[in-house]
C-alpha cells in the first residue's frame, strides 16, 4: 500500500510531497483511519535520562517543525516525537527550491535554514494537542541572530519550552543556517552549554521538575573537535546527545544529479557517517552520557545495528519517507531483541 502513496508523493517536489503527506495523514486521522494501524506489538519500553519509553524508536525532529501534526504521527506507533527546529521569531528559511530527493541513493538534500512559526505560536499547537507521551523540543537561533549572541536565543527557547517538553534539544549542527556549526568550536561550546547547564539547573527548581537537554551534532566533525564535545558534554554533565543531523558531504551521491545542491544530505548517503560518529562518541564518553543514534537508518538492520553500537533509542525521518510507517513496527521488532 505504501508503495502505491509514495509513487504518488514522489510525482511532486519534496516540499510539495510533505504538505500533501501531512495534511493528508491528518485527514485520515480526523475519519478515523489511523485507529485501523496496529501499535507495535514487540517494542520494548526503555528508561533513558529518567524518562520511560514506550519504545526506543522515535520521530527525529524536521518533519513536524511547528508542532502541528502531534496527535496523528503519535498514532503511526512511535516511542517518541521531537518537533522544531524552533526559533525566538518566526522566519521564512531559505528561498526555494530548498529540498532534493536523491530517489536511486534513498537520499535527500534540505536547505530548509528553520523555517518555522516561532516558538511562541508552535507552543499553542503543543498545548492543543492531546499528545500525553515523550515529546522533545528541538531549538536553534534565529538567521540573523549574531553567533555572538545565540546564546540569548537558546535561553529563550529554552525557558519557554521547558514546562511543556519531556526533553529539549540544543540544534548547533544544522549546515543550513550561517555559521551555526561554529558552536561547536570548543569556547563557543563550552559557553552555550556551561549557560544552559545553569538556566536548566533554576527552571528545575522553579517548576520542580527536572527536563533533561541533550545536544544535536553533526557528523562532519574531526576528531579534535568531537574530542572537546565528549570532553565538555562529561564536563558539564549533560543529559544526553543526538548523533547526527546531516552532512554536507557528497562522498555518498557523486554520480547523482543533485550532487551540486547546497544543503544537508540525509537518508542511506549519511548511515556511514553518523553510524561512525556515533561510535567514536560511545567509545569516548564509555556510557556516562546516553546516545540517540540517527541518520541513515532505512532498514530494520540499520535500527539493531545503531543500538548495538552503544545508542539507547534511534530516530528517522528520512527512512519513513522512502519506506513508510511500517518502518516503525520493524524497527520495534528489531531492537526489542536487544
Amino acid at each position: 500500500m505504501y508503495s502505491i502513496i509514495r509513487f504518488i508523493l514522489f510525482l511532486f517536489n519534496p516540499e510539495t510531497a510533505h504538505h500533501i503527506a501531512m495534511k493528508s495523514l491528518r485527514l485520515a486521522d480526523f475519519f478515523g483511519l489511523l485507529s485501523l494501524i496496529p501499535s507495535p506489538k514487540n517494542g520494548k519500553p526503555r528508561v533513558v535520562f529518567g524518562i520511560e519509553f514506550k519504545n526506543s524508536v522515535g520521530l527525529a525532529a524536521g518533519l513536524d517543525k511547528n508542532a502541528e501534526y502531534i496527535d496523528c504521527l503519535a498514532k503511526l506507533g512511535f516511542g517518541f516525537i521531537e518537533v522544531g527546529t524552533l526559533t525566538p521569531r518566526p522566519q521564512p528559511g531559505n528561498p526555494k527550491p530548498r529540498s532534493f530527493r536523491l530517489t536511486k541513493e534513498r537520499g535527500i538534500i534540505n536547505r530548509f535554514g528553520f523555517n518555522n512559526i516561532g516558538i511562541d505560536e508552535a507552543i499553542l499547537n503543543i498545548q492543543r494537542s492531546k499528545y500525553k507521551g515523550v515529546l522533545g523540543i528541538n531549538i536553534g537561533k534565529n538567521f540573523d541572530t549574531p553567533i555572538d549572541e545565540a546564546i540569548n536565543d537558546y535561553i529563550i527557547c529554552f525557558r519557554k519550552a521547558y514546562n511543556l517538553a519531556t526533553y529539549i534539544v540544543i540544534n548547533i549542527s544544522s549546515p543550513n543556517t550561517k555559521n551555526l556549526r561554529r558552536l561547536q568550536e570548543e569556547d563557543f561550546f563550552e559557553s552555550l552549554i556551561s549557560s544552559i547547564k545553569e538556566e536548566q539547573i533554576a527552571l528545575a527548581k522553579k517548576y520542580n521538575k527536572y527536563v533533561p537537554f541533550l545536544i544535536k551534532i553533526s557528523p562532519d566533525g574531526d576528531v579534535g573537535e568531537l574530542d572537546n564535545i565528549i570532553r565538555l558534554l562529561l564536563k558539564y554533565n549533560i543529559d544526553g546527545v543526538i548523533a547526527t543531523n546531516t552532512t554536507l558531504a557528497r562522498d555518498e551521491v557523486a554520480q547523482s544529479y543533485f550532487k551540486d545542491e547546497a544543503g544537508g544530505l540525509s537518508g542511506e548517503p549519511l548511515r556511514l557517517r553518523a553510524l561512525k560518529t556515533q561510535q567514536y562518541l560511545y567509545k569516548g564518553l564509555k556510557g556516562k552520557v546516553p546516545i540517540i543514534g540517527v541518520g541513515g537508518i532505512m532498514e530494520a538492520s540499520d535500527g539493531k545495528e545503531r543500538i548495538n553500537q552503544g545508542a539507547e533509542l534511534i530516530q528517522i525521518y528520512s527512512g519513513l519517507i522512502f519506506k513508510g510507517h511500517h518502518l516503525i513496527h520493524d524497527l520495534c521488532e528489531q531492537t526489542r531483541q536487544e
